[in-house]
């Protein structure tokens, strides 16, 4: 293996801390109270009555909390939509920036209009600047809460949702698969002895992230060795991490581990195969019935396994600056990438000839641009798919194959007598 640098960890090397929705409410609420106190105070020579000022703002004010209401419907209705239509695992709109700082504006908004309108209450005429700060607020929540309905809409729809994951695991799998695939890979490092293991003492939880600077800076001498990848579960008691050659402490091994309660995208390369594996099993469901749909989340899946079977995967090893490995990660192989994308949908279409034929299309494909150390995994899904295609629906795949087809019946006039 050739170790990833120190300096190329990409989004491996800090993990993402999402700005918490709750403080960027209060940074718009604090924005709104700061400058309706400051505003009335500028003086200009272009001036309006306060009545009129204060009474467009106190009704602009209460107004713009109207936009909570129209933020949570769409919130609900995509979530839930989500949830019963595609996967239970799926948040991209929950976790869409915009939704949340559409409400921390309309907050904002709304404490800013109310704060002015006490300021100026006792005033006769105030600054034009006040209503103009009230209409460019104003102006500023439409964009946005047009912005959040457009990605309401796209959200209830299958080609944007498969697009955004497709966008998402491409993202993290170009970051940790940089390098192409090449027949001369040099030898995995030899690791110093084993030590001891490091159990992870909280409750149940998933590996979400990990600071791998963090964790380089810790290993000090020392080899950590990572148990669990990105995306699995830790149970309470279960060994986690296994250190090699020298002694680190718990605390500074698991500061270097992010966990949560559900799987991101971040970090996790296996986490879109998975949600279109769950959106096509639920379309092969019988209550469902869509093959369609699995047929359309096989082009997605293919795209990404195209771009994984040219890569090189032999990247779990990450360097200090000094060339030295580290840290050894827990990273998925080319069958787990199969397995998780193809294996249990093979199974599911056993009675769908279209998408037994579209999973067909896809392995071929895939085995024709697949160096030889990366097809035997693919043949052998390969032979399931004619096995099961053949097997339950033998008409149908000699016709579509080009195998078996049988003469004409205007051939069989035609041709001579033997």
């Amino acid at each position: 293996m050739r170790p990833l640098a120190a300096r190329r960890l990409g989004r491996f090397g800090r993990p993402r801390r999402r700005l918490r929705a709750g403080l960027v409410q209060l940074l718009f609420a604090l924005a709104g109270l700061g400058l309706g106190l400051l505003l009335p105070r500028i003086t200009l020579d272009s001036t309006v009555a306060s009545t009129r000022v204060t009474e467009t703002l106190v009704a602009v004010g209460f107004g713009v909390l109207g936009l909570v209401t129209v933020i949570f419907s769409l919130l609900f209705l995509v979530v839930q939509w989500a949830f019963t239509s595609l996967s239970p695992r799926l948040t991209l709109f929950r976790d869409d920036p915009i939704v949340w700082r559409t409400f921390a504006l309309a907050i904002g908004v709304f404490v800013f209009s109310v704060t002015t309108a006490l300021v100026i209450g006792d005033q006769q005429k105030v600054s034009v600047i006040v209503p103009a700060a009230e209409v460019v607020a104003v102006l500023a929540a439409i964009a946005l809460i047009r912005t959040l309905q457009v990605r309401a809409f796209a959200s209830i729809q299958l080609a944007p949702t498969l697009a955004a994951i497709a966008e998402q695991g491409r993202g993290v799998l170009e970051d940790l698969y940089p390098r192409p695939c090449t027949p001369d890979r040099p030898p995995a490092a030899l690791l110093p002895p084993r030590r001891r293991a490091i159990l992870w003492p909280h409750r149940q939880a998933i590996l979400q992230q990990l600071d791998l600077g963090r964790l380089l800076r810790a290993a000090d001498g020392t080899v950590i060795v990572l148990r669990a990848g990105m995306g699995d579960t830790l149970q309470q008691g279960a060994p986690v991490v296994d250190l090699h050659g020298g002694e680190v402490t718990d605390a500074a091994v698991l500061a270097g581990l992010v966990t949560g309660p559900e799987r991101t995208f971040h970090q996790d390369p296996l986490f879109a195969f998975r949600l279109l594996a769950d959106i096509a099993l639920r379309a092969l469901s019988p209550a469902v019935n869509d093959p369609a749909t699995a047929v359309q989340v096989l082009d997605t899946t293919e795209s990404l396994l195209q771009f994984l079977v040219s890569r090189d995967l032999d990247v779990a090893e990450v360097a200090d600056d000094a060339g030295i490995v580290r840290v050894v990660l827990a990273l998925p192989t080319w069958d787990d990438y199969l397995r998780t994308a193809l294996d249990d949908l093979l199974e599911s279409a056993a009675q769908s000839p279209m998408v037994l034929l579209r999973a067909r299309t896809l392995l071929t494909t895939l085995l024709n641009a697949a160096p030889p150390a990366r097809q035997p995994p693919i043949t052998r899904r390969l032979q399931r798919a004619e096995e099961l295609g053949a097997g339950n629906f033998p008409l149908i795949w000699h016709d579509a194959t080009g195998t078996a087809r049988r003469p004409s019946p205007a051939a069989d006039q035609s041709s001579p007598p033997s």
